[in-house]
């Protein structure tokens, strides 16, 4: 029962749920989530920690990059089938989906200058 309340906690959070409908367009950044999100460094990066301890993403180094990417669920049954859900959860959602129009327009270089 812990995994099942950890990843519900997780998903209690508004815009832990936004990082997770960005997260099904493409992997981000947490300058990429902050610049959509308009939140500061250290409050994405606690929501990240947050879901990634969840089991609900997962993330890589590429050099200075961190990615994070959805977890594909393998850690917990909870985390697949909530994962999976959501994907057709919310999308009609004003706010969602103004998030989804801004996420191509952007750029982690154009953010960071790299």
């Amino acid at each position: 029962m812990r995994d099942f309340i950890k990843i519900m906690k997780a998903l209690s959070d508004p815009n832990r749920v936004k990082i997770i409908k960005l997260l099904q367009h493409r992997v981000l950044c947490v300058c990429e989530i902050r610049e959509a999100l308009g939140l500061a460094q250290s409050t994405v990066s606690k929501h990240l920690r947050i879901l990634e301890e969840a089991g609900l993403i997962t993330f890589s180094k590429d050099g200075q990059w961190v990615n994070y990417s959805l977890a594909d669920g393998s850690s917990s049954p909870y985390a697949a089938s909530l994962l999976g859900s959501l994907r057709h959860w919310l999308d009609d959602e004003p706010e969602i989906v103004s998030l989804v129009d801004r996420l191509p327009f952007i750029s982690r270089e154009q953010i960071c200058g790299n």
